[in-house]
């Protein structure tokens, strides 16, 4: 029988906005993935908590974001563990939830580079797949000088076009994705929010309503 893929896709969400959903949609697509997790951290242990909207309100904007799409799946998992996120944790916690599955962790290069500095890392490619997309100023070759020996052979540079073979993922745990991704930064859409300017094309409609509704990021403490 077929294995499920499940896609894995954290981040702060502060606040999700268009940029993320189009690179999920075209990672969805191109390794067919039957759903990703879209899931909020509760305190990332590598970003200044500075002009943070709260774990329920960016979880609620997830949730938002998330609706029209029948794959994507809000996942309050980190929400509710109420710690620090790491990923090996929540590595552990879904693989108790879908076992025989392929599992991708989806993250930009820019995450990607600093691998080495994640908790137990070597552990998470042991364990799961990754899908490293694109993202504007950076390059997505610097993603093979990142680690070395078997893990560099186990990088392989996704085609624009073409299928996805399942031996792929058998004998790959490293894809570079190059995507047409959106200029988009959540600091430049919570510095407008502060300023009462439109979000249009930024963020979903639906999280520019509830942004504005709930005054997020009206202060320096969101």
């Amino acid at each position: 029988m077929k294995k499920a893929r499940i896609g894995i896709f954290g981040g702060t969400f502060n606040p999700i906005h268009a940029g993320h959903m189009r690179a999920a949609e075209i990672v969805q697509r191109k390794f067919l993935l039957d759903k990703i997790l879209f899931i909020p951290s509760y305190i990332p242990p590598h970003k200044e908590s500075v002009d943070m909207a709260s774990p329920s309100d960016r979880l609620k904007m997830v949730e938002l974001a998330c609706a029209p799409y029948s794959r994507f799946i809000p996942s309050p998992i980190e929400i509710e563990a109420q710690e620090k996120s790491y990923s090996i944790i929540t590595l552990e916690k879904i693989e108790k939830m879908y076992p025989e599955t392929w599992l991708f962790f989806i993250l930009g290069i820019d995450a990607f580079l600093e691998i080495e500095t994640w908790k137990e890392y070597e552990e998470l490619l042991k364990r799961c797949s990754f899908i490293v997309v694109s993202r504007q100023g950076y390059r997505l070759q610097e993603a093979k000088n990142v680690l070395e020996g078997p893990y560099k052979e186990k990088m392989y540079e996704f085609p624009e076009s073409g299928e996805r073979e399942e031996d792929l993922f058998s004998s790959y745990r490293i894809f570079l994705l190059p995507i047409d991704s959106l200029n988009i930064a959540s600091t430049e859409i919570r510095r407008r929010a502060r300023k009462g300017l439109s979000l249009k094309g930024l963020v979903l409609e639906s999280v520019e309503v509830y942004i504005a509704e709930n005054r997020l990021y009206q202060s320096q403490n969101g």
